[in-house]
């Protein structure tokens, strides 16, 4: 199997030229596998999040999880270091959340589907890299969060954005979400 569609779009992952910038950013879990079917996964992603939040200078403007990708609008004072971390951190954990689940099917995609130039890990969770838009104006900024919490409309699996349980769009209805949100930008 050839290399991540992501792949080319890591490159641009590598030249961030707004580092500290708020970006709309989308994460994939290899081969679109299911991992956040479970809430124990989901709250992999949520607890990690809270976290940057607590030690890092990182604003989390607009997320929504689905069951293998998310998006989320971020801006933090060094990007990629910050993606990078997040990924490293909640693909060990998920791995750790499989293994003690023993969820057997799941681990095995994952090693099946592991790129072959990852010689020193057994199992791979995300696509290499991360898609990443500059948010260059206030109308792309609305525009990115509205895509983001219309997505799980658009599939079909509810029928309006604040059902979703696992996205921000409550958060901007006035509601509390799972996760705090900046929504001055």
């Amino acid at each position: 199997m050839g290399r991540s569609r992501y792949l080319v779009l890591c490159t641009l992952c590598e030249k961030i030229y707004e580092p500290t910038h708020p970006h709309f950013v989308t994460c994939t879990i290899l081969h679109w596998i299911p991992i956040f079917t479970r809430k124990e996964s989901v709250g992999i992603i949520l607890d990690t999040l809270k976290f940057l939040q607590k030690q890092e200078d990182f604003k989390l403007y607009a997320y929504v999880i689905l069951e293998n990708h998310l998006h989320m609008v971020l801006q933090s004072n060094n990007l990629q270091k910050t993606m990078e971390s997040f990924k490293k951190f909640t693909a060990n954990e998920i791995l750790k959340l499989l293994k003690k689940e023993n969820v057997s099917t799941l681990l095995e995609q994952l090693k099946f589907y592991k790129k072959a130039h990852k010689r020193e890990k057994e199992y791979q969770i995300w696509e290499e890299g991360y898609q990443t838009k500059l948010i260059q104006t206030d109308a792309m900024m609305k525009s990115k969060i509205d895509y983001i919490h219309q997505n799980p409309v658009k599939r079909g699996y509810v029928d309006e954005a604040v059902h979703w349980r696992y996205s921000s769009a409550k958060n901007y209805e006035g509601g509390d979400g799972l996760i705090e949100i900046e929504r001055l930008w």
